[in-house]
């Protein structure tokens, strides 16, 4: 089968033939239809995160926003069956016995596996599944644009989830890349006044297509006292992966708001303990969503509620996606289709 591959970090992945594989006990084969580009994988590329370079295996196939046919299964697979379309995220299994899981919070778990990095990912024409973390999809989804909510979708849902974001607040959401104008509609759904902050109109144009209440150019002069106007935002939510929108964010915030830590930028972020301890602020870390934040993420779409804003490409052409999000070209999320 066709696969691109990561042979060497900092360098471009190839594409080649690999074998195809073949499902194990409680796995199902999938037919890739669409697979989302995540900047997590470039991260990854460039070993910006030594944890996750330390645990893959090269050569490797990456790619975690998956979206498929099942074609075959495995031994005591239940639930599913070929013709199923089905998806699989960033969680590619997950023990279900630790005290994370046991507590309901498996995005956590001790002995969790990523997919693209435990396990092979969704740069490919095939790749195998769990079919227990294998989720379906609505039919009202096509493939391209049901991809991107298996990570980007599910996380910025299970941000604003943790943030216990209410009606009536002011929100701030910090970039309206791929994660950023999902997140604006998500605030929205819940009923709160959304501020969209980004650098340079096509951005904001985006933000105000989404019918945001303020759109702020964090370049501007006089962004930091638009932010404050009203006393802040109840809630930050930063997507962007700058150390510029953390410190702006921070600056901004209401008192006793909540910065919530989306965005990963390569670089350590700074705070000053004393502007955390007489703000009362709260930071909050979200990391990715659990399988049910995943289905009650895309039944959001499948109802029309959320729409993720793609591009697509072939799979021949996913260095030249990569070189476009390093450039910050892309506008919402990009995805190879098969």
């Amino acid at each position: 089968m066709k696969a691109a591959v990561l042979h060497e970090f900092g360098k471009p992945l190839r594409i080649e033939e690999v074998p195809k594989p073949a499902p194990a006990a409680g796995e199902v084969l999938v037919k890739v239809e669409a697979c989302g580009v995540c900047h997590s994988d470039l991260h990854i590329m460039q070993k910006d995160w030594p944890d996750a370079a330390a645990a893959l295996q090269l050569p490797a196939i990456l790619g975690h926003e998956v979206v498929g046919r099942v074609v075959e299964t495995g031994p005591g697979v239940a639930g599913l069956a070929v013709g199923d379309r089905v998806g699989v995220g960033w969680l590619h299994w997950t023990c279900g016995e630790c005290e994370s899981c046991r507590e309901g919070h498996e995005n956590l778990c001790d002995e969790r596996r990523i997919t693209g990095i435990a396990a092979p990912g969704g740069y490919a024409e095939y790749m195998r599944a769990k079919a227990s973390h294998a989720i379906k999809v609505p039919e009202e989804l096509s493939p391209a644009d049901a991809a991107p909510f298996f990570c980007a979708g599910v996380t910025v849902y299970h941000a604003c989830q943790e943030a216990a974001i209410t009606a009536g607040q002011r929100v701030a959401v910090f970039g309206v890349g791929g994660l950023g104008h999902l997140a604006l509609q998500l605030v929205q759904q819940l009923g709160a006044r959304t501020i969209a902050v980004d650098l340079g109109e096509d951005k904001l144009r985006v933000a105000r297509s989404l019918g945001v209440h303020h759109a702020i150019d964090a370049s501007h002069p006089d962004a930091a006292k638009r932010l404050a106007d009203g006393g802040g935002p109840h809630v930050a939510v930063v997507t962007a992966p700058t150390e510029a929108a953390y410190d702006l964010a921070l600056r901004t915030l209401r008192r006793r708001g909540t910065l919530v830590v989306v965005g990963l930028p390569s670089q350590a972020l700074r705070f000053v303990a004393d502007d955390i301890a007489t703000g009362e602020f709260r930071i909050l870390g979200s990391a990715v969503g659990t399988r049910q934040d995943l289905r009650e993420t895309l039944e959001l779409a499948g109802a029309g509620k959320l729409r993720c804003h793609t591009e697509t490409y072939p799979l021949e052409e996913i260095n030249e996606v990569f070189a476009r999000m390093k450039r910050n070209e892309i506008a919402g999320r990009a995805v190879v289709t098969l």
